[in-house]
């Protein structure tokens, strides 16, 4: 294995959130009609919902543990929107906020404030929250009957982390 120094590490790091916030805007226009109101159970959270806790998440996440970067943090998370351009753009609002604030704490070397060790931790702490949220997502698709064609969705999901780009 080629060695692989501090700031090609950082590259691909970055990359790998990139390629998450992208999967998951995919998901999110891929969605059959109907799709933002489905729920895997009666009391579940909405798809919609979903989708707007993990834009808040991110942002409290990084409200709490790194102030100085000012995220504007919604008022409330867990809300019904309905328009999937509304939730795209707050997804690429809140993943240019997470990937500006972990280059910039990792590079400078600053920590975080109140739950991480270092800034990485952070940022594998959402892919895996967005990846769980991924999986309710499609159980409450599944629930409500609006099944994706593995052949359809892979492609816009899956294959963004297997394909490469050198």
């Amino acid at each position: 294995m080629p060695q692989t120094n501090d700031s090609t590490l950082l590259s691909l790091i970055l990359d790998s959130w990139d390629r998450n916030n992208q999967i998951l805007i995919n998901l999110l226009r891929a969605l059959p009609s109907g799709g933002l109101e489905a729920r895997a159970l009666p009391n579940s959270p909405t798809v919609a919902r979903m989708f707007t806790h993990m834009h808040y998440v991110r942002l409290i996440f990084l409200a709490e543990d790194a102030p100085q970067f000012n995220p504007e943090v919604p008022a409330r998370e867990w809300l019904d929107i309905l328009n999937p351009d509304e939730i795209a753009s707050q997804l690429e609002q809140s993943a240019k906020a997470v990937r500006d604030a972990v280059e910039s704490l990792i590079l400078s070397g600053t920590p975080m404030i109140l739950h991480y060790d270092n800034p990485l931790l952070y940022l594998q702490h959402m892919i895996w929250h967005e990846g769980y949220h991924h999986g309710q997502i499609k159980l409450a698709l599944k629930a409500a009957g609006l099944l994706f064609d593995d052949e359809q969705i892979g492609p816009l999901t899956w294959d963004l982390w297997l394909e490469k780009t050198s």
